[in-house]
């Protein structure tokens, strides 16, 4: 593929479109004994940046300058090669890339010696993204198997505003003065961050077409109460089982995300465009929505909002199923977990009310009995008390009372009918 192809800009969602291109030429220039394909096989939900003026800080810097800043994610799927995803999404100016890298991942912020590698973007190590931009690399020799953690660099030079911001990242960015891409380990004294910025995706070179599975949901699917750094939301143990099917997991998931209207990030219904259907080998999505439309409205995140009824949520479920029917994608329904008590005794309590969880109740029934969904998966009732069912089980829960822990998160996981979620799919 030629250069300027590496070096394409791509708007919003166009990244996920591009990608399917690398695909198809990747194949078309290869005899059929020696084929081979893109496919993601670890992304991130990039989120508006909001002001200081919400419930919650986003937990970010004024900028970076003259700072490297080293990022860790876990593949789903394994390749012979890797190119990165980097995203200006959400900025307002461009941003200059000096030098990036990508390893294996150690311990903390630690690479394993021999894998260090450099990222370039149509042949040259300097790279500068437009605002509102997205950049794929050129390909990367570094063998990865499954479910690996890699390591990704980044050097800012000038002055940037981050952009590319996803809240909550489950996992510790590292920043340290000047160009350390290529360091064995992040010095001491180095900032610690638990956001994500400019990293949005890893795709790998397989010897089969991509074949993916996205979760589309809220700080639920983004594992918020899982242990930070472990790899225990829900998606990751999934990913675990169909890592020997070579299925790829994706986690669509945003803190504070909606289905019907934007939250800590665009609506569902606006993003998976972008983040489901544009994934190239999409085979199925797993939705897990609507808490944060139910517990939103006349509570601290939403005080002006008038309350949610069924009626609404169930006709933004339907308008995506309609959207997974036109792309040909398997839908599975994850039925809304019960949060009495949720976020108790915190300025951010108001999630749970009887008549909140009256309208939970209702969707909830209709998931199950509607017959809309291709299949669903009842977390409600795998997760909510036996004795106070409108309560999370107390070996399930966190402790916030709207978040599962890590063991619930791995009994979701483990609750998912592999061959309802993937259909036909021989895989």
């Amino acid at each position: 593929m030629h250069a300027s192809t590496f070096g394409s800009i791509l708007k919003r969602g166009a990244a996920a479109l591009t990608l399917a291109g690398i695909t198809a030429v990747s194949a078309a220039q290869t005899t059929p004994s020696a084929r081979t394909y893109w496919s993601p096989s670890w992304m991130v939900s990039t989120q508006p940046i909001w002001g200081g003026d919400f419930v919650l800080p986003s937990g970010l810097p004024f900028q970076f300058n003259r700072q490297t800043i080293r990022q860790v994610a876990r593949l789903s799927i394994g390749g012979a090669k890797l190119r990165v995803v980097i995203s200006n999404e959400g900025g307002t100016a461009p941003l200059y890339i000096g030098a990036a890298r990508v390893a294996r991942h150690g311990e903390g912020s630690a690479i394993v010696e021999g894998t260090d590698r450099a990222v370039r973007f149509g042949g040259q190590a300097e790279v500068t993204v437009p605002p509102g931009a997205r950049l794929v690399s050129d390909p990367v020799d570094l063998p990865l198997p499954a479910l690996s953690e890699v390591a990704v660099s980044l050097y800012l030079p000038k002055p940037s505003q981050p952009a590319g911001f996803h809240f909550d990242a489950r996992e510790t960015a590292y920043v340290a003065g000047g160009d350390l891409t290529g360091a064995a380990q992040m010095p001491a004294a180095a900032s610690q961050w638990s956001t994500r910025v400019y990293v949005s995706g890893l795709v790998v070179e397989t010897p089969a077409p991509p074949a993916t599975v996205v979760a589309l949901g809220d700080s639920i699917t983004d594992g918020n109460g899982s242990t930070p750094g472990a790899n225990t939301r829900w998606p990751d143990a999934l990913a675990e089982r169909l890592a020997p099917r070579g299925v790829g997991v994706l986690n669509a998931g945003i803190s504070g995300g909606r289905l019907m209207k934007d939250g800590m990030g665009r609506a569902g219904l606006e993003r998976a465009g972008r983040d489901v259907f544009a994934q190239p080998g999409v085979r199925a999505v797993i939705v897990l929505l609507g808490t944060n439309d139910i517990g939103w409205p006349g509570g601290p995140f939403a005080p002006q909002e008038p309350a949610m009824r069924a009626e609404e949520l169930i006709l933004g479920f339907r308008q995506l199923i309609a959207m997974a029917r036109a792309h040909n994608v398997r839908i599975v329904a994850g039925t809304i977990t019960p949060n009495e008590r949720g976020l108790e005794g915190t300025a951010l309590e108001g999630h749970h009310s009887p008549e909140k969880d009256k309208v939970r109740q209702a969707v909830n029934r209709w998931i199950r009995e509607s017959g809309a969904f291709d299949a669903v998966v009842d977390f409600d009732a795998l997760l909510r008390d036996p004795a106070r069912p409108i309560r999370l089980k107390a070996a399930m829960d966190s402790g916030d009372h709207l978040h599962p822990g890590d063991a619930g998160y791995e009994a979701m996981a483990a609750a998912i009918d592999l061959d309802a979620l993937l259909g036909s799919d021989p895989r």
